[in-house]
This record gives structure tokens, C-alpha cells and sequence, in this order.
């Protein structure tokens, strides 16, 4: 087709034109029957189908085909075989109401296949386009729904609120963001927000609209803020020292039991590495390797003991349970430190030797000082020599007095019988 303006025409119009050679190659096609390339060649591999058919062409070259639930007058061919054996065709919509919006093929085509649902309606409540997330929403499919009216898929109360949102789009003749209420397939309530916005379509003022159902967010935000309130409540009130760590183990949040442990104050505490607060021991590497399993994954909480330093530079040996927050392959981000039990704030002392574990051990489970060296195969006078020894360390005149330091300093665990060493690795052992 050599006339440049009738090609500019036939753009606006329902029409399709095309030229062919002599073996069926496309030369040349236009119209603005069809919004994309693809739904043209498919209507011309039809057209090459019907045309290979008995009996056609038919006498005088036309005929009434039907494509994708539409109409088209077809002429074939227009004129004799030109320059190079082209012909030429025409096929012109009758009684059109296309399945979608050519002027908004833009728009279409963005939204066809997106998650968000997307309509467009005319100004009596017919739908003239949707995609497949919309009619979902309905149980249906974009071609079951196009033609219908609105009181055809909603109950009258939501019909009559979605007519009346039409309305005003139509009256202001602006785009409005809304969140409205709709009944979801599975009969629950749900909630969706977006736009609705007028167009024009086949020169009418038609409005669109686009939505995403927020309800599963709704209810998982609701959800996560009664976490997070639970979580909180329980971190001021339960009474429990408690923080919040990051992986390279700084102190994200914590409570004030927490800072009243370390007897700082929660703007102090928060924003401090926990190995600050830790004072130096034997036991801290083994602590380390814990920490950086659980930071791996490699386990998803992990109970020990540990010695805290509070801001006086006294001790204190404590129970702590530390678990890591959610649940994700990687490494952990988080993990919540919780301290169940503690011993009574003291001085530092030297550390005590295993064999005085033993001794403490014993002694709090009620041995005499020569049952003690029977049991530990020592002689009577080195079992003194340490009770008196760790007597001057625990700062207790009396045998009942050693044990009961022993225990309110965290050096016999205190949920423990027979009596053993807080660290201990095994209920079983004594050390």
C-alpha cells in the first residue's frame, strides 16, 4: 500500500489490511484492528488456512470470518497481482465490541499478566476488558466476564459500591486511590487497594481500574505487631535480664533487667559489645565457638553459663539461653540472649581449681572432711588444707557458710543433685 495517509487512517480504524507475495510472505500489514503483532499474524495464518479451504475464495472474493469471538468482513483479494505477484486483503470489523481496549493496549498489556487485578468498565457497569488476576478474583476467566455487567458476579450490596466508585470517577473525571472490602472466593472477607482512573474507549469515557489484595499482608502485619507486642511485653515485665544481639554481637535492644544486671543504664547498654560485659575466664572460648554456631546455623539455640562484669567490676555467674531469630537459610542476623538464673554480685577471686570444685561438691552434699578424702583418695590434712583455703577465698566462716557461698556465687549449680559445678558439661559430672 503506497498511500501513506490512508495507512495513517486505517491506524485509528477496526480494520486490518496486509500484502502477501505469491508464497504467503508477509510484505507489508497495518490497521488498528489489533493491538499487538502476534494476535495479527495469528489472524492472518487463519485467514491463509481458510483461504487454502474447498470453496474458497468464494464468488466475488468475500466472505464473513470469525477470530477470538469477533466479526470481520474479509476481501480477498483487492485487485489484481501487482508488481512482484503481490495481492492484497482487508478484513473490517462488523458489530464491534473488541475483547480488549486498543486505545489502552499499553495498559493492557502491562496488566495482563501482572499479579495486581485490572478491569475496564463502561459507564452502564459492562466490563470490557480484564485480566486473569481480576476474573480469579471471581472464579472465572477475562473472556467469561467481558460483556457482563457488575450485579452479574457481585452481591447487590458490593454491586451498588462499585457502581457508585464509577460514578464518581466518571463525575470528577480524575484518578482516586481507594482500599475497598470485597467477599474472596473461599467466602472470607478481603481487602484490596489501588486506583480507578477514566479512559476513553471507543469514544467513550470508560473507567479503569487496578488492584492488589493486601489481605494476607494485613494479616501477617497483624500478626507480626502482636509478635512484636508480645515480645515486648515480655522483655519489660516478664522480670527476666533479656537482649536483643547482632551477629557481630553488639546489644540491639534489651531490658531493664539487663541494665540493672550490668548496673548501667538502658541508653548504656544498648549499642555495647557483649564482650564487654563479660569477664575473663577459661570457659570463654568454648563461649565463642557456641556463638559462632549458632551464627552459622549450625544449631538454633544453645544454654550455658557465662560470667558477666557489671560497671563496678564485680561478677556474677549466670545462666544464659541464647537462640537465634528467624528462620532463613543464611546466617543468623539475631540472637536473643536470656538470662534465667545468676549468682550473687562479688569480687573477683581466683579461680578455683577442679579438685576444690570436688571438695564444694561433696561438701554440699553432706561428706565429712574424711569421707571427702576417701572419695577423692587424697589424705585427711590437703582436704583441710582447701576447705580452710577456700574458706579465705569465699569469705565464709563455717562449713554451712562455704556452701552457701558456693551456691549464691554460681559455683555449684543450684537446680543440681547431687551436687556439681555450674559449668559442668554433663549432669553427671562434677566439673
Amino acid at each position: 500500500m503506497d498511500d501513506s495517509s490512508l495507512k495513517a487512517l486505517l491506524e485509528h480504524l477496526p480494520v486490518f489490511w496486509w500484502e502477501v507475495d505469491e508464497p504467503w510472505q508477509v510484505r507489508e500489514r497495518g490497521g488498528g484492528a489489533f493491538a499487538d503483532t502476534k494476535t495479527a499474524q495469528r489472524f492472518l495464518d487463519r485467514m491463509r488456512q481458510e483461504l487454502a479451504a474447498p470453496g474458497h475464495p468464494p464468488q466475488g472474493g468475500r466472505w464473513r470470518a470469525r477470530f477470538d469471538g469477533r466479526t470481520f468482513d474479509v476481501s480477498w483479494p483487492l485487485d489484481e497481482r501487482g508488481a512482484g505477484h503481490r495481492t492484497h486483503g482487508l478484513a473490517v470489523e462488523v458489530d464491534a465490541r473488541p475483547e480488549t481496549p486498543r486505545q489502552h493496549a499499553a495498559f493492557a498489556g502491562l496488566v495482563n499478566l501482572s499479579p495486581a487485578a485490572a478491569f475496564i468498565r463502561d459507564s452502564d457497569g459492562r466490563y470490557l476488558w480484564a485480566n486473569h488476576a481480576y476474573a480469579h478474583l471471581y472464579g472465572t476467566v477475562p473472556e467469561e466476564l467481558v460483556g457482563k455487567r457488575i450485579e452479574e458476579y457481585d452481591a447487590p450490596t458490593e454491586a451498588a459500591q462499585f457502581r457508585a466508585l464509577d460514578q464518581e470517577i466518571l463525575t470528577r473525571g480524575t484518578p482516586m486511590r481507594h482500599t475497598l472490602d470485597y467477599r474472596r472466593p473461599d467466602g472470607s472477607a478481603g481487602q484490596a487497594v489501588g486506583h480507578r482512573f477514566p479512559v476513553r474507549e471507543n469514544a467513550r469515557t470508560c473507567v479503569a481500574g487496578i488492584y492488589v489484595d493486601i489481605t494476607d499482608h494485613l494479616r501477617a502485619m497483624v500478626q507480626r505487631q502482636e509478635a512484636e507486642d508480645d515480645l515486648r511485653a515480655l522483655r519489660d515485665h516478664s522480670g527476666l535480664p533479656c537482649a536483643l544481639l547482632s551477629a557481630n554481637g553488639r546489644v540491639v535492644t534489651a531490658s531493664w533487667a539487663a541494665a540493672e544486671l550490668f548496673d548501667l543504664s538502658l541508653h548504656d547498654l544498648v549499642g555495647r559489645r557483649a564482650h564487654t560485659l563479660l569477664a575473663p575466664e577459661t570457659g570463654l572460648d568454648g563461649l565463642h565457638r557456641r556463638w559462632n554456631g549458632l551464627i552459622a546455623r549450625h544449631t538454633r539455640r544453645v544454654e550455658t553459663s557465662a560470667v558477666f562484669v557489671d560497671a563496678q567490676g564485680r561478677q556474677r555467674r549466670a545462666q544464659l539461653h541464647l537462640t537465634t531469630v528467624g528462620h532463613c537459610a543464611g546466617r543468623a542476623r539475631h540472637v536473643w540472649a536470656v538470662v534465667t538464673h545468676q549468682s550473687l554480685a562479688h569480687d573477683p577471686h581466683p579461680s578455683l581449681t577442679p579438685a576444690q570444685i570436688r571438695i564444694l561438691s561433696l561438701l554440699a552434699a553432706g561428706s565429712s572432711n574424711g569421707d571427702i578424702a576417701t572419695s577423692l583418695r587424697l589424705s585427711r590434712q590437703t582436704v583441710d588444707y582447701h576447705i580452710s583455703r577456700l574458706r579465705e577465698l569465699l569469705d565464709a566462716d563455717t562449713r554451712p557458710a562455704l556452701v552457701a557461698r558456693a551456691y549464691v556465687l554460681g559455683i555449684l549449680a543450684p537446680r543440681a543433685w547431687p551436687p556439681r559445678s555450674a559449668t559442668a558439661a554433663h549432669p553427671l559430672s562434677t566439673v
